[in-house]
């Protein structure tokens, strides 16, 4: 038992929620920020449960969308799909009951949830099937977290306002930003099998330089939200330890040498995520 569910966990890449989740929180304590509203732990827990519940879907697709793919590319074929840990028609089935549960997690929280949960399941969903026709397949990844700022936010308040949509657009340019640097070592393969990606089209240094550029959007966001939201020394702290950990990333990472790449990838990234996530909160909410 215990081994099937960290099969599952494995599947999903359940560690990497650390990227998204840090700012669904910020959306989240916004919300109570900016109504005064009283604080409910069954709000929380569905909030986070649609969180996980999302997250699931979407990986659980990816893997089943791409097994073909990943079995013939030595960087993915140790996979669980490729490997035969677990049968396409069981990550299906568990996509399936995990966009279930999100649909009925997201009613339970109000009745706005529920109105966008299928737009959100589209779009979380649909990203996997977009690297066959658009090299624009790292941005729609960057949209699918980006709901999360929103999401959460519309989870405590049952309305959509500005500054959730803000910190949905720094997610929206950073992870589009270095879902490109991951996607590097993939060059060759892509082109080899007619797959769309912005390495794949522009090369090793024309994805350096889109990364840079979404990634220089991102900061010039974080400080705007700063400045619309007149955040306090946490913010601030926060925002720089964000920002610099973006300009590390692109000190380490270079086409011909992408041996700290997963360093660039899950170590910083997830920390910059928590550490803006956290400070943020604390300025927000104290």
């Amino acid at each position: 038992m215990y081994r099937s569910v960290k099969n599952y966990f494995s599947l999903v890449k359940f560690s990497h929620t650390v990227f998204a989740l840090p700012f669904a929180c910020i959306g989240f304590a916004l919300a109570y920020a900016q109504t005064g509203a009283a604080f409910e732990w069954r709000t929380l827990v569905l909030m986070l449960s649609c969180m996980v519940f999302a997250r699931n879907t979407a990986m659980s697709f990816n893997r089943y969308a791409d097994r073909q793919f990943d079995a013939r590319n030595e960087r993915t074929a140790c996979r669980e799909i490729p490997r035969g840990i677990i049968t396409p028609q069981r990550a299906l089935w568990f996509c399936m009951a995990n966009a279930t549960f999100f649909v009925l997690a997201a009613a339970l929280l109000n009745r706005l949830c529920l109105y966008l949960s299928p737009a959100a399941l589209l779009v979380i969903v649909g990203y996997s099937l977009t690297k066959r026709f658009t090299w624009g397949c790292h941005l729609i990844l960057g949209a699918s977290l980006a709901i999360a700022p929103a999401a959460a936010y519309i989870a405590v308040t049952g309305a959509v306002a500005l500054p959730p949509v803000l910190f949905s657009a720094i997610a929206l340019f950073w992870v589009s930003g270095f879902d490109i640097l991951y996607a590097l070592p993939d060059e060759a393969f892509d082109r080899q099998e007619k797959l769309f990606s912005i390495p794949a089209r522009f090369g090793g240094k024309g994805a350096m330089l889109f990364s840079g550029i979404l990634h220089i959007v991102a900061a010039v966001l974080v400080v705007l939200a700063g400045r619309i939201l007149h955040t306090g020394i946490f913010y601030v702290a926060g925002a720089t330890l964000f920002c610099g950990l973006l300009l590390y990333q692109h000190l380490i990472v270079r086409p011909s040498d992408l041996s700290r790449l997963n360093a660039a990838f899950a170590t910083t990234n997830g920390v910059a995520s928590i550490l803006f996530g956290a400070f943020t909160i604390v300025d927000l909410l104290y």
